[in-house]
């Protein structure tokens, strides 16, 4: 089991200072955020993707290189890959280059995006959002396994002999995982790739999510990669943490009611109880993320958002030290009791590589 957070990157006012940061001090923020997961024990360190005010992260794997360069273990990903506006060539590149730097130590996770204006800017048309993502990952996998490839498809021009440079490290692409909070048609495509599945469970109730979750499980039996219990999962989840409840709630009021994301809507209270967000204790965060489980199966990757709404870089890094000291550890504890043997584990480029191996030994052996 994977633990570890995401990042919207989003630049918002403090509603308890009034102050605003800077686009600089929210990308070097990021940055602390990222070592200061790993300094916590925590296993991945993931950045979305957006190209429009308020957020930063335009450029995923930049960040992601720099954070290589000051991090030993950390697996690096993306939270959001947009898929869409995005030239597959381009990510096939950029990507393989991101896992030579960083020895392995990155996925990633292909999603749309679901902002209007940004399709135009990049040429595109997001009426035609999930025709380009199915198109673009099914050019996109081929050039990580193929040497030369020939394409023509809808939206892009053709390719003829065309080798993606430089190749996977050790022939091996990264990890892709297909994040949606609504669309069966990802669900769909992941299982047919025998990818993984994130749902970001972050606003709506967990049963719009089991439902997506089922099917791409069941898709995945389907397509012969395993059973539904052996499928890739990963969830999104937002915690806000004190020591004592009141505390926590107190504090994250005002964030909570103000944040562009979810502000001026339904209530704290009503938020906590409809969805993954929890404001409390550690205990009241290990208990609920433990429900998970119950809902969804058992699983390979719980991805916390912690740093979004306005909150100072310094609460932040403290939450990261509850969530590395008091809960992660229970949380690793627990999910590992009664986890069957043949459930794989959160993956890894050390893990794809010996599975590769594994699977032509076989191979060679069945000849």
């Amino acid at each position: 089991m994977q633990f570890g957070i995401f990042s919207v990157g989003d630049v918002t006012t403090d509603p308890t200072t009034g102050r605003t940061p800077s686009e600089h001090e929210r990308i070097k923020a990021m940055v602390a955020i990222a070592r200061k997961a790993e300094e916590v024990g925590l296993d991945v360190f993931a950045t979305g993707e957006h190209h429009n005010r308020p957020f930063v992260p335009s450029s995923p794997t930049t960040m992601l290189g720099y954070v290589a360069a000051q991090t030993d273990r950390l697996i690096l990903s993306t939270s959001t890959t947009l898929i869409t506006t995005n030239d597959p060539v381009k990510i096939a590149e950029d990507f393989a280059m991101l896992q030579h730097l960083a020895e392995g130590r990155v996925d990633l996770m292909m999603g749309r995006g679901n902002t209007g204006p940004v399709y135009p800017w990049f040429g595109k048309d997001i009426r035609q959002g999930i025709p380009l993502a199915i198109e673009n990952y099914a050019l996109l996998h081929r050039l990580w396994r193929e040497e030369v490839v020939d394409w023509e498809g809808r939206f892009r021009t053709p390719l003829q002999g065309f080798t993606s440079t430089p190749r996977p490290l050790d022939d091996v692409p990264p990890f892709v995982w297909h994040g949606s909070i609504r669309s069966p048609e990802i669900a769909e495509q992941a299982a047919y790739y025998g990818d993984g599945f994130f749902a970001n469970n972050i606003f709506w109730p967990k049963e719009h999510f089991r439902k997506l979750v089922d099917l791409y499980r069941r898709r995945y039996a389907h397509y012969g990669h395993g059973t539904p219990e052996q499928a890739i999962v990963g969830l999104g989840g937002q915690v806000f943490m004190r020591k004592n409840s009141q505390d926590a709630v107190r504090e994250f009021r005002p964030y909570f009611d103000n944040a562009p994301v979810y502000g001026h809507g339904p209530s704290l209270e009503e938020f906590t109880e409809q969805t993954p967000l929890t404001v409390g204790s550690p205990q009241e965060v290990i208990e609920k993320t433990l429900t998970f489980r119950e809902t969804f199966g058992d699983y390979q990757r719980q991805l916390f958002l912690m740093d979004h709404a306005g909150l100072p870089l310094k609460t932040v890094l403290e939450q990261l030290d509850l969530l590395g000291e008091e809960v992660v550890p229970v949380l690793r504890e627990e999910f590992a009791k009664g986890r069957p043997a043949d459930v794989p584990e959160g993956p890894t480029h050390t893990a794809l590589v010996a599975a590769r191996d594994e699977n032509e030994t076989k191979a060679e052996v069945a000849k």
